[in-house]
């Protein structure tokens, strides 16, 4: 009988405390003083220290951090956490509306304004009402599982009191500036180094192995996209928004629904002068268009969805001097001029170089070597140069001259039809080279460690490198006679590159550098051709059947694979094993379960991404959720509650012997 009192009270303390984190936390409306909010919280403590047997893994207690992780799992997401287009202008805002409207017909009925938090994107999901899963954007398609960070941020609900079973939403974890200050303060004290800004600070936050100091950090979440949720069919983003607040998530407190995009603009007035008043950092708003039968009709590219945009207020500024204008040569060719400035401070760090962008820039700009100029961040991340102060030019400044000639290999430099930038038409230039090989062997392609800057262009003056081919070319005994190196380098560097050939195919894509191809557009390129020689085989009207490649991307592909350097590297690689091969996405059609939808649930004989992989592969549609729409419900060991909702929709349920027999071509027999 004891027991069961203290079970009761326990479960009484837990949900009282969280009722409070969620008033004052997310809706700054406490009820109870800190003191009174301590007691419960030590009641708590000392009840669960001497029972352990009752302790759960949703406690508010267990928000102070766990015992610290060994690494950060890399997790897929079940949907793409895709990026937003920037616009910087009411003008470029305007234009976005108007394309809108052209794609869909008419203006789109409705859209949403809410303030762009300026913080680390997060994926969340929720099943039998409780936190299970916390995902980091990541590259759009993987993220870093940082669950038990999440656990801290005390405005996220661990425990629903209300709402859908099962649901994955969206959010930003943001640093207060509060707190950022405060961390600052303490770091200075201690002689430590202070983090920059609030949003590097988040950064690195959600990311840390010991929960116990992300719980110091004090991170906080505004949700805004409901991604999916069991039983619940929305229509509109800002109901969806409105059920988020209901069922206990804290919701940006800018957004709003606009009719058009004159209360947008009315909006974005009045939210540049309140927030700097906020206790986070907001850079602009994102609009969206609020009917989601719209933004499925309007798509996505293989970057960014094109229902959303994000306004970005002008960066802050500074203005410096130009102490000389040099010209980088980038690994498609392309002639960038970059200004070299006295060091300035913007945005918490210190700026010595900002990008030009295109010649065409320089010439808009008129900017000179010895100009003042005023220097901002694009996007609050790359330095450019957005002014001259003419006033201040030293009467002996010239105009700066498109270069003729590339400034490495002195090649004839040329201009493609469509587009303002200067190229090297030189494959075998020395900086096309040295930027081609920094790319191939980078983060996100096929990762080679070892290899920095230095060490890859010390090899190519050395003759051993003339290619991302020559790679498999090295050979350690040669290596280690080279100055600086020795046995131990050596050996390093033939297993890091030896490694190499076995990273998947999407990576070995995007680690050729085609123009235009980023690492979504890679893996989609992968997933649908599998080989590298199937890819270079595709044709314009292959590509362009792909969901979220466009004619850019593959005309860019095609002449990529034609060139005959291309070509040549291509046949190089293979023939040193360099030839991953990808598992292929049918296409649209021919898979055996294509047109159905697929919802898993229970306990099955493989994990349920390998599952959810098979079905995909095979055609099917899987989805979180079982609804009218839903064809078959995949139902293993101990499968809850979704049985039940399937019967009452009349959706089949299937165990793994049925979906074989489905995928065997046995549809009419199940």
């Amino acid at each position: 009988m004891i027991v069961v009192d203290v079970a009761a009270r326990l479960e009484e303390l837990r949900a009282e405390i969280r009722r409070h984190d969620h008033l004052y936390y997310s809706r700054a409306e406490p009820e109870i003083s800190d003191f009174e909010y301590d007691r419960l919280f030590a009641e708590l403590k000392e009840i669960e220290a001497a029972n352990p047997d009752l302790m759960s893994e949703d406690s508010p207690t267990l928000r102070v951090g766990g015992t610290p992780l060994e690494g950060l799992e890399q997790v897929e997401h079940s949907v793409p956490m895709l990026s937003l287009e920037n616009t910087y202008s009411t003008w470029e805002l305007g234009a976005w509306y108007d394309r809108v409207g052209r794609s869909l017909g008419h203006p789109p009925q409705g859209l949403s304004a809410e303030l762009k938090i300026d913080g680390v994107s997060i994926s969340l999901v929720y099943e039998e009402r409780r936190l299970v899963r916390a995902v980091t954007r990541g590259d759009g398609t993987f993220g870093d599982d940082v669950t038990a960070n999440a656990r801290t941020i005390r405005s996220l609900p661990l425990v629903l009191d209300r709402g859908p079973a099962r649901l994955e939403i969206r959010g930003e974890v943001y640093m207060p500036r509060s707190v950022f200050a405060r961390l600052n303060r303490e770091r200075r004290a201690r002689g430590e180094a202070e983090f920059a800004n609030p949003r590097n600070a988040t950064a690195g936050s959600i990311r840390l192995l010991d929960s116990r100091q992300a719980a110091a950090r004090r991170l906080a979440v505004w949700c805004y996209q409901l991604v999916g949720a069991e039983g619940h069919e929305g229509s509109s983003h800002v109901e969806d928004l409105q059920r988020l607040q209901e069922w206990g998530f804290p919701v940006s407190p800018g957004a709003g629904w606009c009719e058009d995009l004159s209360e947008v603009e009315i909006l974005i007035e009045r939210w540049s002068h309140e927030r700097s008043d906020y206790d986070f950092e907001t850079d602009g708003a994102v609009v969206k268009v609020d009917l989601l039968e719209e933004r499925k009709a309007l798509g996505a590219t293989a970057r960014a969805v094109r229902w959303a945009v994000a306004f970005k207020y002008p960066p802050e500024g500074r203005m410096t001097t130009v102490t000389n204008i040099v010209v980088q040569v980038g690994r498609t060719g392309v002639l960038t001029p970059v200004a070299e400035l006295e060091p300035v401070s913007i945005a918490g760090s210190t700026v010595a170089r900002a990008t030009l962008h295109n010649f065409d820039e320089v010439e808009r700009l008129d900017v000179r070597r010895g100009d003042t100029v005023w220097v901002a961040k694009g996007g609050e991340v790359i330095p450019k140069v957005v002014g001259v102060v003419s006033t201040e030019r030293p009467a002996d400044t010239t105009p700066v001259v498109r270069p003729a000639q590339c400034p490495s290999c002195g090649s004839d430099v040329h201009r493609v039809d469509g587009e303002v930038a200067l190229r090297c038409g030189n494959p075998t230039c020395p900086a096309v080279l040295g930027s081609r090989l920094r790319h191939f062997v980078s983060r996100g392609a096929m990762e080679i460690e070892g290899l920095g800057e230095q060490s890859l262009q010390f090899l190519t003056e050395e003759g051993l490198i003339t290619d991302a081919a020559s790679l498999w070319d090295l050979e350690q005994d040669a290596l280690a006679r080279l100055p600086g190196w020795g046995e131990l380098s050596a050996a390093n560097l033939i297993r890091q590159v030896d490694g190499a050939r076995s990273r998947p195919l999407h990576r070995l894509v995007f680690a050729l550098g085609i123009p235009h191809v980023g690492e979504r557009a890679a893996g989609l390129l992968a997933k649908r051709f599998g080989t590298l020689v199937r890819l270079a085989e595709a044709d314009s009207d292959d590509l362009e059947a792909i969901d979220g490649v466009g004619p850019v991307i593959a005309v860019s592909v095609v002449s990529w694979f034609q060139e005959t350097v291309n070509q040549g590297l291509i046949d190089r690689l293979i023939q040193r094993g360099v030839n991953p091969v990808e598992a292929v996405e049918p296409e649209g059609g021919d898979g055996p379960l294509e047109g159905l939808t697929f919802v898993i649930t229970g306990t099955l004989s493989a994990p349920r991404r390998e599952v959810k992989a098979r079905l995909e592969a095979a055609g099917a549609t899987v989805v979180g959720s079982v609804s009218g729409k839903t064809s078959f419900l995949l139902a293993g060991e101990d499968a809850g509650s979704k049985i039940e909702k399937a019967g009452m929709l009349g959706v089949e349920v299937l165990d793994e012997q049925g979906l074989q027999l489905l995928i065997d071509g046995g549809r009419e027999e199940v």
